[in-house]
């Protein structure tokens, strides 16, 4: 899913405007899907496909200096806002004409871009808060203060704790309250607990960090290095108690029903019936605590830390969740340490983009109306779905055709299969805003507002029947995912443009593109996590004990595959971290291949612009992964991102299809001619 913590890029002083050359799009500019003068034919397909496929693209878009990297994703992404920041501004104008929608999101992003009233503001947004935190005399009530702050501070990625609502794992039909952990300031546990000499140096830097925002509170610099050395202590310790990202991959071990008696027992010094009270939902009994070690170690800290010290943690919070929404001295600090030093980000963001992508995260369907109305045809919808339909088919085929597989556990996928949803473009009702009261001129207030409002619906929904039609991307979005609980695969409008989706081109590169994003994505419904639940969405065990057996050892051999390349330095890709996107990327370009060459068949396919139509499709699979990455960025990401790097997504995948090595004629013993290749789907 889109997460915010882009926003925390932010400007200096003296680039606080945008640039003047920078203008809206009035509409979406076309790249084509096969692009030649984005390769580079001096290198041999067989040595180094990415390279070949890619290579003139990297020469040609240098990472910008705003950006941590720079990919066909990011620039459409980067396309979608501009052409988003006109219908923003044509909705910022006050006029008799304007709908509600329109009045929503152009007060919102009116509200955003009013830097004179952001910079007048400083902290005092914080100060309600802080204020009611300081008032507080004894630890029972920091329930109901934190409670609040949840609401409108992002749920799960809140202070010291998560807290929300998800499809029970067991029952898929229901919706019940997860307890999660959270409330780290680093990007990651393994940030507080590695000893190597970078993570010693970037946790002296985050210290430096928060004590500079303690100074920006107003606290004196011998009180606030004080106060950054009870911060980090007590986020050590909840690191410490938090379960590695590898382990967070196995749902057996995030789920943990408990009724409301068991959860208090947990943490017997929270007052769980003040917090529940003030969350609005005060009558819960049932939760998923995903992990009790945590939220035991939440009690330790509760009983062996001073009030002053908990009050000195979640200060920081407070200030760190909100400081890319206050003024320049907050925002610059916040994009100094988190986007500047972890990820290499050499500038701040222009002020109308990180307007933008908070307009579309809050209201994201509100701006979606109308992007999709200008960017998103009938036709273009019903092409996407024949070819999810023809990728489907491709793999109940394949699924079939398995000679490691019994024919129980077969039908037991082929019932999967079939009962997957295709969500297409976006959702066929719309989510309706209309209780979210957005001010022209009051950023902060709206700000809260929309996260209150996406969190009281969030926690509204437990107990209530599962609505199948929620989406949880913005329409705009370049990106897709697959719902393990809802199996569904969804597509949202932002990834269906050239050049990823081209519906000029013919269907060899498109289906080497968007087709394998489409059966990457129907096959995590069969990788290592997602094979775990059942066609209804239950986490159940389907599989016969042979099955399963001859899945993992297939799955091993990517594991081990992946596990040999270097991201950075002498980092290699964490291959269990990535197992299932490395499987997904596998099975989907198998499946697109497999639907391309069904749909085909029996035609007479001409080569094109000098290639084939077999290489036209692997151009197209190989174009879509282009990338430039900033070190700093690519060691972060070898932390916290279950994707392998853009060359070994491409050059991974290609090694172990004798469909690629025919296309280009590939011997055995060259670099992109695996051995021993690997197959799972």
């Amino acid at each position: 899913m889109v997460v915010l913590s882009a926003l925390c890029a932010a400007q200096s002083p003296d680039t606080m405007a945008a640039p003047k050359q920078e203008t809206p799009l009035q509409a979406l500019p076309y790249t084509p899907g096969l692009d030649v003068d984005s390769m580079d034919r001096s290198v041999d397909p067989c040595v180094d496909f990415y390279t070949y496929s890619c290579g003139g693209w990297n020469k040609q878009n240098p990472i910008p200096p705003d950006q941590a990297s720079w990919s066909v994703y990011g620039k459409l992404t980067d396309e979608n806002q501009r052409f988003i920041w006109g219908i923003l501004e044509d909705a910022a104008r006050p006029s008799p004409s304007r709908n509600a929608v329109q009045q929503k999101i152009g007060d919102f992003f009116s509200s955003c871009m009013d830097e004179a009233a952001i910079e007048k503001a400083g902290a005092a947004p914080l100060e309600p808060a802080l204020r009611e935190l300081a008032a507080i005399k004894d630890v029972s009530g920091l329930a109901p203060w934190l409670a609040g702050q949840h609401l409108v501070t992002f749920g799960y990625t809140s202070m010291m704790f998560g807290f929300g609502s998800s499809q029970d794992l067991a029952d898929s039909t229901q919706v019940i309250a997860f307890a999660s952990s959270g409330g780290l300031g680093l990007p990651d546990r393994d940030y507080y607990l590695k000893t190597d000499a970078r993570m010693q140096e970037t946790r002296k830097r985050y210290m430096a960090h928060v004590q500079q925002m303690f100074e920006l509170l107003g606290d004196s610099p011998t009180q606030a290095a004080q106060e950054a050395q009870t911060v980090m202590r007590i986020e050590t310790a909840m690191a410490k108690a938090s379960l590695s990202r590898v382990e967070l991959r196995d749902p057996y071990k995030i789920f943990h029903k408990m009724n409301r008696v068991e959860l208090q027992a947990l943490t017997p010094s929270f007052n769980w019936n003040a917090y529940l009270a003030t969350s609005g939902v005060p009558g819960l009994q049932t939760f998923n605590v995903t992990e009790p070690e945590f939220f035991k170690e939440l009690e330790t800290l509760l009983k062996s830390e001073s009030l002053e010290n908990l009050k000195t943690y979640f200060r920081w919070q407070v200030v760190r969740q909100n400081a890319p929404y206050l003024s320049t001295p907050f925002v610059t600090a916040n994009f100094d340490f988190y986007r500047k030093y972890l990820q290499g980000t050499e500038q701040i963001r222009p002020r109308w983009k990180r307007c933008v992508q908070l307009v579309d995260y809050q209201l994201g369907e509100a701006v979606g109306q109308v992007y999709v109305a200008r960017t998103f045809s009938p036709d273009l919808k019903a092409r996407t779905l024949k070819m999810t339909k023809e990728i489907e088919a491709a793999m109940g085929q394949e699924i079939t055709a398995l000679d490691w597989m019994g024919a129980e556990t077969k039908q037991r996928a082929l019932e999967k299969l079939h009962a997957v949803v295709n969500k297409i473009g976006y959702p066929d009702r719309w989510r309706d805003y209309s209780s979210v009261n957005i001010v022209r001129g009051d950023f902060f207030g709206n700000f809260e507002r929309a996260t209150a409002f996406e969190s009281r619906r969030e926690l509204d929904k437990i107990g209530k029947p599962v609505d199948h039609g929620e989406w949880q991307m913005p329409p705009a979005t370049v990106n897709a995912y697959y719902d393990q609980q809802m199996n569904d695969i969804n597509f949202p409008a932002g990834v269906l443009q050239p050049p990823l989706f081209d519906p000029r081109m013919d269907d060899a590169p498109n289906y080497g593109n968007t087709g394998s994003t489409i059966g990457h994505e129907l096959t995590h419904g069969f990788d290592d996590e997602g094979r775990l639940f059942d066609a209804q969405g239950n986490l159940r065990d389907w599989w016969t004990k042979q099955d399963a057996a001859a899945f993992e050892k297939r799955a091993q051999c990517v594991v081990d595959q992946y596990a040999q390349y270097v991201v950075v330095d002498d980092i290699h890709i964490n291959s269990k971290l990535t197992e299932g996107e490395d499987v997904a990327d596998l099975g989907g370009s198998v499946l697109a291949y497999l639907a391309w060459f069904n749909e085909t068949k029996g035609q007479k396919l001409k080569s094109s612009g000098g290639f084939t139509p077999e290489q036209r499709f692997f151009i197209g699979f190989g174009q879509w992964a282009c990338e430039n990455q900033r070190p700093e960025n690519l060691r972060m990401h070898a932390i916290t991102d279950p994707h392998s790097p853009g060359k070994y997504r491409i050059n991974g995948v290609v090694t172990n299809m004798p469909e690629f090595q025919q296309a280009f004629q590939c011997k055995a013993g060259q670099p992109m001619v695996r051995a021993h290749r690997c197959k799972v789907w």
